[in-house]
């Protein structure tokens, strides 16, 4: 399960471009991380951990708001994939790019005019939100 941070400012949201991963290299995406396993991570305590490890940046549990859920079936692998993402309200301490190998930097860009190349989902999910709409899916056939 993924994990996303959703933070925005005057209309704009934080993005960041992908360096030296094996999925979606140079697009641009949200602070974000798998949750993990062992020893076992709630979704919020996940979102707190990336905010720390991406973006070098303190939340406190009830500054993390559930915005939307995105389910997808990925084609190509057979494999579904569930993606939540909480908007951050507030946070301490000033935004800086904690994984320079991981990260090309972080962006403050229009929700409403989205910067290219960007992940599929993550643009259609800011989509969503901004709309309101708090669950979206894709990959699914339909009936």
């Amino acid at each position: 399960m993924g994990v996303h941070l959703v933070l925005l400012s005057e209309g704009r949201v934080l993005l960041g471009q992908r360096l030296n991963t094996t999925y979606a290299e140079g697009k641009y995406h949200l602070p974000a991380g798998h949750v993990e396993a062992v020893p076992g991570e709630s979704l919020a305590a996940c979102a707190r951990r990336e905010a720390d490890e991406e973006l070098g940046i303190g939340i406190d549990r009830d500054a993390l708001e559930l915005v939307h859920v995105h389910h997808s079936h990925d084609l190509d692998d057979g494999r579904n994939r569930v993606q939540v993402f909480f908007r951050v309200r507030s946070w301490t301490g000033r935004i800086r790019t904690a994984e320079p190998d991981k990260c090309a930097g972080w962006e403050w860009h229009p929700l409403d005019d989205l910067p290219e190349p960007i992940v599929d989902y993550t643009a259609q999910a800011l989509g969503a939100i901004r709309r309101g709409t708090a669950y979206s899916e894709d990959g699914w056939s339909t009936p």
